[in-house]
């Protein structure tokens, strides 16, 4: 009789977890389908898992789900970016009523122009000069010469450094010149440097140099933080010079790492874009920061406009961002609006492809309307379940008539995209749900045919000599378990 009543109490315990799992289950679930405004596939996605992987699935979504969250802590860093950033919107009229005097071959990038004005206050300005780095040594080499240049400030913003030999050089750097009277600031996503010690910053603490951390953790070393990261990376010096592209700082992007040569993209600029990377900045450094502003006002020596009105170049150049502090979602409106006016070619390199239905489909069309569209990507995954899902969306357009290549020399990370050799999007976003929503990315839009034509030059060379074409016959033939993973990986793709 007693174990009896004993059985009873532990089918008793056991149907009552059973009932707050399913509780907790449609709580997500009603959650998901009530109160966040996404994309279907995405909900469609997370459902699934929560309801085939009960709790699990759950926690799941707390980890890597939540949007809700980033708009409500945000709102406030939205506002006050508004008001940074609203003097751009005097140039959006005259984008619209075709006042800029664009030249022939990149007036047709006129509405592309506008809609980055007006989704993300992007100025447009046309007296750039544009150098790009593709080798870690080379971007680092200028990136060291223009902090060693700098005699007003240097504002630096980055998503990881690493304790290693070039993170410390960068950072001995920044401190001679704080030592020196250069106002110096730099801004750290906690991810990108969460096995950084504190101890690491003390020598430019200490010169007089300000660190901060964007997004903090709130338990150290258990990252509950993972969506809304940081991703920018952004260096201006005396408000003159301005680096932006996707190499991160520490040895592995001079190809010291595990994955060998590092392959990347990076622009230095001078002229009147710089004042947009700035702009940026400071909108995140008063964020993370706000009991020590940038305070910005007119003539201030953080916008010398007398040396960004020079003409170093003819680059017409707009410094686009998004993220959770945004509505707009610019860049990916940018990546779309560049597909659409494609009339030759798009090529396009990313570590992480994996497109929403809408960019797919505008790729797919652009194929079949006889463009020259080629996408490179890794061909070793850092990120095996986004690497099976980007080669299944590349085995797709593959299939449509497109052009595939797996890049072989080491790891690529470029986030690059040229269309007709014209029209060019470089920076920090890469073709995937994550960059397009969750993370915080800044690129740099280039209207400028001849440096089109070089970037063209250089990806069409690498395509021939450092990467493999996908064919459709390799695609067809490849072995069934690389088939099965690929469905599982497309299939939790919008979750990635």
């Amino acid at each position: 009789m007693f174990d009896l009543l004993l059985n009873l109490i532990a089918e008793g315990v056991a149907w009552f977890f059973i009932l707050i799992i399913l509780l907790v289950d449609i709580g997500a679930c009603i959650t998901l389908l009530f109160l966040e405004r996404r994309n279907p596939q995405v909900v469609a996605g997370w459902l699934l898992l929560i309801l085939f992987l009960p709790i699990v699935g759950f926690v799941v979504y707390l980890f890597f789900g939540r949007h809700l969250y980033g708009e409500h802590i945000f709102s406030k860093k939205t506002t006050a970016d508004e008001g940074i950033a609203g003097v751009a919107q005097d140039q959006y009229r005259k984008i619209l009523e075709k006042d800029m005097n664009l030249p022939p071959g990149i007036e047709r990038f006129d509405s592309t122009m506008a809609l980055l004005l007006n989704q993300d206050n992007a100025a447009y300005s046309d007296n750039n000069a544009v150098d790009v780095y593709v080798h870690g040594e080379d971007k680092f080499a200028a990136f060291k010469e223009a902090i060693k240049s700098a005699e007003h400030h240097i504002h630096m913003e980055y998503y990881i450094l690493r304790g290693d030999e070039l993170g410390r050089e960068i950072i001995d750097l920044l401190a001679e010149r704080a030592a020196a009277g250069v106002e110096v600031r730099v801004l750290f996503d906690a991810v990108g440097v969460q096995k950084v010690k504190h101890e690491f910053f003390a020598n430019l603490r200490a010169a007089g140099g300000q660190v901060a951390i964007f997004f903090p953790l709130k338990i150290p070393f258990l990252n509950t933080r993972i969506n809304f990261r940081n991703h920018r990376k952004i260096l201006v010096v005396d408000g003159k010079t301005g680096f932006i592209g996707g190499f991160n700082i520490g040895d592995e992007y001079l190809g010291k790492g595990p994955f060998g040569y590092w392959r990347d993209t990076h622009l230095r600029l001078h002229g009147g874009a710089v004042a947009g990377l700035q702009t940026r900045f400071i909108m995140d450094w008063n964020y993370a920061v706000p009991d020590a502003p940038v305070t910005v006002s007119k003539n201030c020596p953080y916008y010398p406009m007398e040396a960004l009105n020079l003409p170093y170049g003819t680059s017409g150049v707009q410094i686009a961002s998004s993220g959770p502090d945004s509505s707009g979602r610019a860049i990916y409106a940018g990546f779309v609006s560049l597909i659409g006016h494609a009339r030759k070619s798009i090529y396009i390199h990313s570590p992480y492809f994996i497109p929403d239905e809408t960019i797919f489909t505008s790729l797919l069309m652009a194929v079949r309307s006889g463009i020259d569209v080629r996408i490179v990507i890794p061909c070793k995954p850092d990120h095996p379940f986004v690497y099976w899902a980007s080669y299944s969306y590349l085995g797709d357009l593959i299939r449509a008539g497109a052009k595939g290549y797996t890049y072989d020399n080491g790891f690529i990370h470029s986030k690059t995209a040229i269309i007709d050799g014209v029209a060019s999007a470089i920076g920090t976003a890469n073709w995937d749900i994550r960059s397009f929503k969750l993370n915080f990315e800044t690129d740099a839009f280039v209207y400028d045919e001849a440096f089109g034509r070089k970037m063209d030059e250089i990806m069409l060379r690498e395509m021939e000599e450092k990467c493999t074409q996908v064919t459709v016959g390799m695609y067809n033939n490849r072995p069934k378990w690389i088939k099965f993973k690929e469905g599982i990986c497309r299939l939790v793709s919008p979750l990635l």
